[in-house]
């Protein structure tokens, strides 16, 4: 033949896509989109445009295609259409459902934090017709998205190389569909849960190992239930943050509980803002200044202090370190309360209960009682201090997001956590009608921590990213 491939792919070229390196935003590879043929996306080596399973695992097999559709006017348009992925496609910063039109310059990329591209329209004109290329059409044109192309099965390489391949070779079962765990291992990372599998696994042996031994016993597994309320949240609120940033909120509270901070704040709010009150006066009010106010204020510290400390910094620093937005409040704002809860918990009520209850009904029911105050306690930290702290950290996140006004957004979430815990801490005790007071404000305060983060999950600059909402 007088043609080589290459040289008839660069006469039928009308389009290109060229993949953008997400460090230096250099172009990587730049793909030809051919006139009349389609180009799947994804992890399959058929597709015209493969990634990197190894690199991208949370892009799927065929994820996006690169479809061509010729107008009454006889101009070439190119739409892309998500192939229902796992994941979505991006176009421009939002998601994509079904198809839309390609224009010049814009940008495609495949699930969350996956390949990004940059599609660019070749000019299709002629010096003798003057035509520079399509006419842009809006992004809600009339147009019906178009059939699929019928895609050729394999890449221009490999036709070149290979020939094409044959429907037998194409029914063939695959090592990675015989052992899938060789295309998969990577991505089940984000899509099996296997986070919270191996923590629960390392658990249960740990329980196992210190059966015996009632105090590590009390600890892992307040540790491990502790971790399982968190985590709850973590997906409701359905964006990334650095465990060790997380870690690091919930055992600065730890900290500051144990320094003389702590101290300071007990002489504040428990004996100078109360004023003298008599043993008559009503119990709402020391619960008000000594547990609601103090408590919410000391378990939010570590969250002002990052607030203030990403101020003028970029977004992407209070992303991934600070404060940008109320689900980042939330998120932080809960783990100061696990924080708190752990070492309340088995700091002062476990050993309390072990200790007051020894000398009547013996040491191996005292720490029975004490496992059950354990449990009850940690497994109801979710509609209690976390409720209550997630509330006021959003709004931080949200003083932060919309700083005008934000005086009171603060102190409307200040109070609103406040009289919460202080509700909580003062029906308790009261005859017949506790427990279901009890319920009642619980199921409050986690019903506002849940409205809070919907809110907050609507309000986010990257929404469009949250993991929460997309498919599994």
């Amino acid at each position: 033949m007088g043609l080589c491939w290459g040289e008839i792919v660069d006469l039928i070229v009308v389009a290109s896509l060229s993949q953008i390196e997400p460090e230096d935003n250099l172009n990587a590879f730049v793909y030809s989109l051919v006139s009349g043929r389609s180009a799947a996306m994804g992890r399959d080596l058929d597709c015209q445009i493969s990634v990197d399973p190894l690199v991208y695992g949370a892009v799927s097999r065929r994820h996006a295609e690169i479809r061509p559709v010729t107008t009454l006017g006889m101009e070439s348009l190119w739409w892309v259409c998500d192939l229902n992925s796992s994941n979505g496609t991006f176009l421009n910063g939002q998601r994509l459902v079904g198809c839309q039109v390609l224009q010049d310059g814009d940008r495609i990329v495949l699930g969350q934090n996956g390949p990004e591209y940059r599609f660019d329209q070749v000019s299709q004109g002629s010096p003798s017709t003057g035509n520079k290329g399509p006419t842009p059409i809006a992004r809600n044109s009339l147009f019906e998205p178009p059939v699929s192309s019928q895609p050729y099965q394999d890449s221009p390489k490999d036709n070149y190389a290979d020939g094409i391949k044959s429907a037998k070779d194409l029914d063939r079962v695959t090592l990675t569909q015989l052992l899938p765990i060789f295309s998969t291992g990577l991505e089940i990372r984000r899509k099996a849960y296997i986070f919270p599998a191996l923590v629960t696994i390392i658990a249960v042996v740990s329980l196992f190992f210190t059966v015996g031994n009632q105090r590590s016993f009390n600890e892992i597994l307040a540790a491990y239930l502790g971790l399982a309320a968190y985590y709850r949240v973590y997906q409701l609120c359905g964006k990334p943050k650095a465990w060790w940033v997380i870690s690091l909120v919930g055992l600065s509270t730890v900290g500051l509980i144990l320094s003389p901070i702590f101290l300071v704040f007990v002489k504040v709010f428990r004996s100078i803002l109360p004023g003298q009150l008599s043993p008559d006066d009503v119990n709402l009010i020391n619960m008000f200044f000594g547990a609601g106010l103090m408590e919410e204020l000391l378990k939010a510290l570590p969250l002002l202090v990052l607030a203030l400390i990403g101020l003028g910094r970029s977004p992407r620093w209070r992303d991934r370190y600070g404060i940008r937005e109320p689900l980042d409040g939330i998120l932080l704002g809960t783990a100061s309360a696990m924080g708190f809860t752990l070492l309340e918990t088995m700091g002062q009520y476990v050993p309390a209960i072990i200790q007051n209850t020894t000398l009547q009904v013996g040491a191996d029911a005292s720490e029975a009682q004490g496992l059950q105050i354990l449990i009850a306690r940690l497994l109801g930290s979710i509609a209690g201090h976390m409720a209550y702290s997630g509330y006021f950290g959003y709004a931080i996140g949200l003083a932060v997001l919309k700083p005008r006004g934000a005086a009171l957004t603060l102190l409307v979430g200040y109070l609103t956590a406040a009289v919460l815990h202080t509700m909580w801490n003062s029906v308790g005790g009261i005859p017949v009608v506790g427990p279901f007071a009890l319920a009642t404000i619980g199921l409050l305060s986690y019903a506002l921590l849940g409205a809070a983060i919907l809110k907050a999950r609507s309000l986010s600059p990257s929404r469009e990213k949250n993991f929460a909402t997309r498919l599994g």
